[in-house]
């Protein structure tokens, strides 16, 4: 079996409606989606984070990428995911370019799967948890009332697990209110402050009893700094999404910076790159809570690396509803569990008619701000 083409599909699929809204519905279904085809008719899918740039991640792909893997077997998944990432060590150490990298090896491990009768969790040695407990990964709102509205309607659906985006302690405070005390919070800030300021947000949180905080330091690569946040407040710190490959992560532990690792499968490199990643947390007795803001592929690809794992930490499903699916058969939360899908690969299909449907398009959604 030989590649006989890669393609890259960015996406612009609006949300449903939500209640409270929120702006960064505006933006959540920008992504791209890859496609790896065959000599033999098969074909592996995947999908990248592409927020800010998603053309820019499909020119990499297409350009960079595509020509380096065309005949080329797509069973050396490793092999391949190492030419890859030696082909572009001047340009996707991180960044989009590792984020292309990351969207086809996940293609790759689709397509291994599919060609080998067996789905993910089972080439990466089998079901450890079946289901999987999750947690609702919230939109970011504009003020603590809408905070509070979303949260009550998240635990009407059945979560027990709310990870907010909010950058003030108001919205915390609303969130605690409006759920109680037996509903556990998380809270993402999205890098917004130096470490002294993140020092003083987390001794003010700490009345809420917050799961984790998730990157309250900016820049994301400020190891040192989160480690300082780390000593002086009494919250566990999360981080990771923003690193690539092991050895960004070996660097964020060996700093004591963080509590829980948060790998972001393509942009940490891909799935294998992600089992690196994994082996690297257990030698470190670091749990891990894969990072997932995805609506398509790569909420599969979670699910699956999740199973097979068998870690006890929860998975991330992003708040909302895309228009028009991506893929079928559709993956459910069930009074906040999940579980893997059980096709074959990733256990999906891609819905043609959405993505020739929703091509992307430059609007003018409000952009993602840190603040």
């Amino acid at each position: 079996m030989k590649i006989t083409d890669v393609r890259a599909v960015p996406l612009s699929i609006p949300m449903r409606p939500m209640r409270p809204a929120s702006a960064w519905a505006g933006w959540s279904g920008k992504q791209v989606v890859v496609r790896v085809l065959t000599d033999e008719g098969l074909e592996g899918v995947g999908e990248t984070f592409a927020f800010g740039s998603p053309p820019g991640v499909a020119a990499i792909v297409e350009d960079a990428l595509k020509p380096l893997l065309l005949g080329q077997d797509p069973s050396r998944v490793e092999y391949l995911a190492n030419a890859m990432q030696r082909s572009a060590v001047n340009y996707a150490r991180s960044g989009l370019g590792m984020y292309a990298i990351g969207g086809v090896e996940m293609a790759l491990w689709d397509l291994l799967g599919k060609a080998r009768g067996l789905p993910v969790y089972e080439l990466l040695g089998g079901l450890v948890c079946p289901r999987l407990r999750a947690y609702a990964s919230m939109m970011r709102y504009d003020a603590p009332a809408d905070v509070a509205a979303a949260c009550e309607g998240l635990v009407a659906r059945g979560y027990t697990l709310l990870k907010l985006h909010q950058t003030d302690v108001e919205s915390v405070r609303a969130a605690r209110e409006a759920v109680g005390s037996d509903i556990g919070l998380m809270l993402d800030a999205n890098c917004p402050w130096t470490p002294a300021e993140a020092v003083e947000v987390a001794r003010a949180l700490e009345p809420y009893e917050l799961r984790w905080l998730e990157e309250p330091v900016w820049p994301p690569e400020d190891y040192a700094g989160l480690a300082r946040v780390r000593r002086e407040s009494r919250i566990p710190i999360a981080a990771g999404e923003n690193v690539s490959t092991v050895f960004g992560f070996r660097d964020l532990i060996a700093t004591g910076a963080v509590d829980v690792l948060q790998p972001d499968i393509p942009k940490a490199g891909g799935i294998g790159e992600t089992r690196k990643i994994l082996a690297l947390a257990t030698a470190a007795n670091l749990p891990v809570a894969l990072h997932s803001w995805f609506y398509g592929p790569a909420l599969a690809a979670t699910l699956h690396v999740a199973a097979a794992m068998g870690g006890a930490m929860p998975v991330e499903v992003a708040e909302g509803e895309l228009e028009a699916p991506t893929f079928g058969p559709p993956i459910t939360v069930r009074d906040g569990w999940v579980a893997p899908p059980t096709g074959l690969g990733l256990g999906i299909e891609l819905d043609d008619e959405t993505l020739d449907r929703y091509p992307y398009t430059a609007d003018s959604a409000r952009p993602f701000l840190l603040r």
